[in-house]
């Protein structure tokens, strides 16, 4: 688990594909005071478990799956990515809860340039199902944001001088995309909700005999 406050940005050093899974290397430095084998770090908000490590590096195993629906695929030696470390039992949950389960992808559509402060408008692959709301959560490469505005295949985040220096947003252009996780929390009302409806349904239908 993670609260999507990006702790320091890496730089992929080695990409090397087999047949069933992919290791990436990750040059690093923060994330790796204190670090140990099997400990997991979010890799632009993919949550990934460390297999390899020294004093300036990690490596991780990534499966096909994760390749093909994240932005892994697209990722080059000397891509920029977001580094955070798992949340300890008893630190401070500065963003939201973020699972490093990533839902898909986003485009970048626009960026409005209001001084300090930068406003980005991506567009979703797919239709967000009621899972975005104006003022929620939405991780976007692993950093936690605050939703603005919402439509039903569009939305538009905010970001602070301190988060558009610290983070790989500064290097993303016009068509660029983002890994994108939806809030954990809505995610679990949403299919609560679908539950309760399917066992409505059963409940009714069962009435009348069908």
């Amino acid at each position: 688990m993670f609260t999507g406050i990006i702790e320091e940005r890496g730089e992929i050093t080695q990409i090397n594909h087999q047949q069933h899974r992919s290791y990436l290397t990750f040059r690093a430095s923060k994330v790796l005071e204190d670090v140990k084998l099997g400990d997991s770090i979010a890799v632009n908000g993919v949550c990934l478990t460390v297999t390899q490590f020294d004093n300036h590096s990690f490596q991780a195993d990534l499966m096909p799956e994760t390749i093909k629906r994240t932005g892994f695929h697209r990722y080059q030696r000397g891509t920029k990515v977001n580094l955070e470390r798992a949340l300890r039992v008893g630190d401070r949950l500065g963003g939201h809860m973020v699972s490093g389960h990533i839902d898909g992808e986003a485009k970048l559509s626009r960026i409005d340039d209001l001084g300090d402060i930068h406003e980005l408008t991506f567009v979703l692959q797919n239709a967000h199902e009621g899972l975005l709301i104006p003022k929620g959560s939405i991780a976007i490469d692993g950093i936690s944001l605050t939703l603005i505005s919402v439509a039903e295949r569009e939305f538009k985040v905010g970001i602070i001088p301190h988060t558009f220096a610290e983070t790989n947003l500064a290097e993303l252009k016009i068509g660029g995309y983002v890994n994108i996780e939806f809030d954990l929390v809505g995610k679990y009302i949403k299919a609560q909700h679908q539950a309760e409806r399917s066992q409505l349904n059963y409940q009714t239908l069962s009435h009348w005999g069908y």
